[in-house]
């Protein structure tokens, strides 16, 4: 720990590491570890403070099975676990590999095509986390005696005796990721830290630069691990046979059909790119393309229908599958602000709890492409209520 803390050769650096809110020191606590600069500097800071650290990579998926190689490039490639295990090394840590290959496929790659076929518009990292990350390394840390887990998240965990442990914001407003986690429950937070949701991006590289860490420069991965090249589309095809796509007509929104496509999976809310053969049925039909977005998907009849970008403007949503973190939400209404998107900012928004874990959402300003098979996390303030997925009304 000492020769960890010596490194940190200024005030500002170690106010930093002190600041973090980790448990006790000697307390044992499994860092999951992804090979980039956010997690390794969990396990540096964790390390620092004079926890007891063991590192695991979760193997959620083999790289080359998709690529063709291992080359890098995205979370899970080979590459990544050997950065991480160097990284554990440098801070002297215990380092493991966990196998999560088969429960990921038919958690999140299953999911996502489906989600796909289905006209929906998936968010696999959502689901990584729910059902793979967590899940797996739950188990795997109370199986080591582990009190705690870590992860690099950007968020942070607090604790009200009111409603129990909450999930809040991250410091870092550009790089806050509890939209990301909104599935996890009171038993999950009240033995999980986030050691750096206190501080921001540049703070993160800083503190890895000190520590020696050979990811402090390294690049985030800002495609699906498991799609090679982020084209989507043809990881499907090669996935489904033909008679599990849902073929039909582009049509416009008063229903005149324009062109056959070859499968709903081709296209998704607010959808401009990728449409030349639609946009040249539609010019033949005397339609004006410079205002023609997909705006609507009918998953029973595979009808994609276009029309101008005033038609993805939408006040009112239905939300399934709702998780409330710190409280039994109570029926009536609401008043919150809520993210329909990862990068969007959060809106105002009212309520309506149904029965169930349903909820209607009343948009205090029309919205673009709220889009279904899309999380939308609820906020009060710098908190996360919970969230759900976005469902056709």
């Amino acid at each position: 720990m000492s020769e960890l803390l010596d490194l940190l050769q200024t005030p500002e650096l170690r106010a930093m590491v002190d600041a973090a809110a980790v448990p006790a020191p000697g307390t044992r606590v499994v860092v999951a570890m992804s090979g980039g600069v956010d997690s390794s500097v969990a396990a540096a800071v964790l390390r620092a403070r004079g926890l007891d650290v063991v590192g695991i990579a979760l193997q959620t998926t083999d790289y080359s099975k998709y690529l063709g190689d291992d080359s890098g490039g995205s979370c899970c490639s080979s590459k990544d676990m050997e950065d991480a295990r160097r990284v554990s090394e440098r801070l002297g840590i215990p380092f493991y590999v966990l196998g999560t290959e088969a429960t990921f496929d038919a958690n999140v790659v299953d999911y996502f095509v489906d989600e796909y076929l289905g006209g929906r518009t998936p968010n696999p990292c959502v689901m990584c986390n729910t059902r793979v990350k967590f899940n797996h390394l739950y188990k795997k840390a109370m199986n080591l005696g582990a009190d705690c887990v870590a992860t690099g998240h950007f968020a942070r965990v607090e604790c009200d005796e009111t409603v129990g442990y909450q999930l809040v914001v991250g410091s870092d407003a550009k790089k806050d990721q509890s939209y990301f986690l909104f599935n996890l429950n009171q038993t999950q937070l009240s033995r999980t830290c986030f050691p750096v949701g206190h501080l921001t991006k540049p703070q993160v590289r800083q503190l890895g630069e000190a520590f020696g860490l050979l990811t402090a420069q390294k690049k985030e991965s800002q495609e699906i691990c498991f799609v090679p090249s982020n084209d989507y589309k043809e990881f499907i095809a090669g996935r489904v046979d033909s008679a599990q796509m849902k073929t039909g007509f582009v049509a416009t929104l008063d229903g005149k059909p324009l062109c056959r496509h070859d499968g709903i999976h081709h296209f998704t809310l607010g959808q401009r790119k990728g449409l030349a053969k639609p946009f040249e049925a539609a010019q033949k039909a005397g339609l004006d393309v410079t205002d023609l977005f997909v705006v609507d998907i009918d998953p029973v009849n595979g009808t994609v229908y276009l029309g101008p970008a005033s038609a993805l403007l939408k006040t009112r949503a239905r939300v399934r599958d709702v998780n409330w973190i710190g409280e039994d939400f109570p029926l009536g209404e609401r008043e919150v602000q809520v993210k329909i998107r990862y990068r969007s900012a959060a809106v105002p928004a009212r309520l309506r709890v149904e029965e169930g874990a349903t909820v209607i959402l009343e948009l205090e300003a029309p919205q673009r492409a709220v889009t279904p098979g899309q999380a939308a996390v609820f906020f009060d303030g710098d908190r996360c209520l919970g969230g759900g997925w976005i469902a056709r009304l």
